[in-house]
């Protein structure tokens, strides 16, 4: 029998947390990921099983909201949902149970990595890594951007938490652009 080891995206045995001047980067291993499709003709339908699984409206437009399990808006009729991987490590088959055939539902868990910037200097940190306008960005506001060349989704989780989704086959590449702007930037 193989004695597997979990590793991070950035290859530890634990998260690795980075602080320069007054902002934290820190990679978040435990979250399950799952992607929402809403089917042809099921809009509707997909957005009310959504809401009642997330316990609040279906996210609009650059828009995140729910409590354990949260969903943020990725394209028209489309959501990313995650929860911590803990207590909801079957997540894409809840949410499949949730939405029925109303929607296509896709395990998202390995395919994404998570960095949480946290601090009071957010948005200097973030003006280097893309161009989003920080201003119209408030709590639960998510939008999808490149960072260092890579696809990305950026949400505010409030004024000085933001979480930095990126690939995970580019959490190396990621982490070295977010660690280079705090730097550079504080």
């Amino acid at each position: 029998m193989h004695d597997l080891i979990a590793i991070t995206a950035l290859g530890g045995s634990e998260q690795q947390v980075d602080t320069v001047g007054g902002i934290t980067c820190r990679e978040v291993p435990g979250v399950a990921l799952a992607s929402v499709a809403a089917r042809m003709g099921q809009e509707t339908k997909a957005s009310k099983a959504l809401a009642k699984l997330i316990g609040a409206p279906a996210p609009g437009i650059g828009q995140h909201v729910g409590d354990t399990v949260t969903a943020f808006w990725a394209s028209p009729d489309q959501w990313m949902i995650e929860a911590p991987f803990d207590t909801h490590e079957e997540l894409a088959d809840q949410v499949k149970s949730a939405l029925g055939d109303t929607a296509s539902v896709t395990e998202q868990t390995d395919g994404w990595t998570r960095f949480d910037l946290n601090g009071d200097q957010i948005p200097a940190v973030l003006e280097l890594l893309c161009m989003l306008d920080l201003r119209k960005m408030d709590a639960g506001s998510v939008a999808r951007c490149s960072i260092h060349h890579v696809g990305c989704f950026v949400l505010c989780r409030s004024d000085e938490a933001f979480s930095i989704y990126g690939p995970r086959s580019s959490a190396g590449s990621l982490h070295h652009a977010i660690v280079t702007a705090m730097r550079s930037a504080l």
